[in-house]
């Protein structure tokens, strides 16, 4: 079952030529629009299905410092001003709000952690407060656990993905974006080695720039024009409750269950660091790489092998003429099925650890399949082989809070301005000849 979104009315007309072409209209293709809108250049974001509909719709909504792996870090400290500093200018509704964030424990293992992250990032200016055992009880009140102690980020906060993409679309149309939605781009068209349009099921569009913003979808569009893009696609689990009274006043993680308060006094619900894998013939084609995150996880993921993805969606291997149907036309919107077993899990967990929510209960559960580098930070970068596309996905489950950021950081590249970052954690080419592929850090 989809997620909730805010749905956005199509520009009137498919144009012939812009400056740059944004491709997906998920958190890193909305906020590059906006970004690319607000520098004045003219710009056409083109979604195969709607704005929003895919994972960008279906995360937590946590927007995050606490945890991040430390090469995120400028990325993240700039997203989270972005955050507040879009919602004024456009006056949209982007449901961003500083609560902070909660963290509690029975592991002193993960207690250990966060201190040792805390120390790194202090030299970043981030604040992440260690609690005592005391401290945790008290800032979780009603709760049943005798906490050994927690983590508080209070400068982080949380937005509604239902809200998110929509109003950075809506706004970037204001200042003069074109955006079409049911419009899937088939391929690029290529004149002297470089990008010279986009073609769509609506026809060529021209234009020497392209950020390929595509999600689970970038890696099969890369691999048609002889681009190697190795991402690995986990599916999660997540759902909303009916409104309730809202005992946990912002986003809270324990080992059982992680939640998020909704702006309608419903909440967003996930089992920490749950995943499932569906394998295609893209996550063998990627095995190697990404098999040493897969050992260090496994006790995470559960395996469900089936004939589907082979035949259909991303993980298939498929070629296509840019005159005819694409994959891309024929999923409009992927919609992975939710796992009932760990809504319930998620559930109880949360009745059981609070119980003043006892009569808690889901009324929309859903599945997002996530793109994943092997080293867990994304790619926003230009592809050196082909002038004109700059790449801007493998955001690897902490994509959403960072959104704002990654825009930015694309539109500036794509744009040939200053970096509002040093891009070079995010390079490209780190992921096809092995330089910088570090182990995944925090998440």
């Amino acid at each position: 079952m989809p997620a909730p979104i805010r749905y956005v009315q199509d520009s009137s007309h498919l144009p012939e030529a812009v400056d740059v072409v944004v491709m997906g209209a998920g958190i890193a293709g909305a906020a590059a629009t906006y970004e690319l809108a607000k520098k004045g250049i003219s710009v056409l974001l083109l979604e195969k299905g709607l704005v929003g509909a895919e994972q960008s719709s279906r995360n937590w909504g946590w927007c995050r410092q606490q945890n991040r792996d430390e090469r995120e870090l400028p990325l993240i400290i700039y997203a989270l001003q972005r955050w507040e500093e879009i919602q004024h200018e456009t006056s949209e509704e982007l449901g961003f709000r500083r609560s902070g964030l909660l963290y509690a424990t029975q592991d002193q293992t993960e207690i250990d952690a966060w201190d040792r992250w805390g120390k790194m990032a202090k030299a970043y200016g981030v604040r992440s407060d260690i609690l005592t055992a005391e401290q945790a009880k008290a800032m979780t009140p009603g709760s049943t656990t005798r906490w050994l102690g927690g983590v508080s980020s209070p400068m982080d906060g949380h937005a509604e993905p239902a809200l998110a993409c929509a109003g950075l679309v809506i706004a970037a149309q204001r200042l003069g974006a074109d955006v079409i939605q049911q419009c899937a781009v088939r391929g690029l068209d290529i004149s002297a080695g470089k990008v010279s349009g986009v073609w769509t099921e609506r026809g060529l569009v021209k234009t020497t720039r392209v950020v390929c913003a595509g999600g689970v979808w970038t890696s099969m569009f890369c691999r048609r024009h002889g681009i190697e893009l190795p991402l690995g696609n986990v599916i999660g689990t997540a759902f909303r409750t009916a409104p309730i009274e809202q005992v946990i006043s912002m986003p809270f993680y324990t080992a059982a269950f992680a939640c998020r308060p909704q702006m309608d006094g419903s909440y967003t619900v996930s089992v920490s660091g749950r995943g499932r894998l569906e394998p295609g013939i893209q996550s063998l084609r990627y095995a190697r790489q990404f098999y040493p995150t897969f050992k260090s996880r496994r006790k995470n993921l559960s395996l469900r092998i089936g004939f589907k993805p082979f035949f259909t969606g991303p993980e298939t291997v498929a070629s296509w003429q840019f005159d005819a149907r694409s994959p891309f036309e024929k999923v409009r919107i992927l919609d992975p099925a939710a796992d009932m077993s760990m809504v319930q899990e998620g559930l109880s967990a949360m009745r059981k650890e609070y119980p003043t929510l006892a009569a808690v209960r889901a009324v929309q559960a859903w599945g997002g399949m996530i793109d994943s580098t092997p080293d867990a930070i994304p790619v926003i970068s230009p592809v050196e082989k082909l002038p004109g596309l700059l790449l801007s996905a493998g955001y690897s489950a902490h994509g959403f809070g960072i959104g704002p950021g990654a825009g930015r950081l694309a539109a500036d590249l794509i744009a040939g301005d200053t970096p509002i970052v040093d891009p070079t954690p995010f390079r490209y080419s780190r992921l096809v000849d092995g330089s910088g592929l570090d182990a995944p850090g925090m998440m």
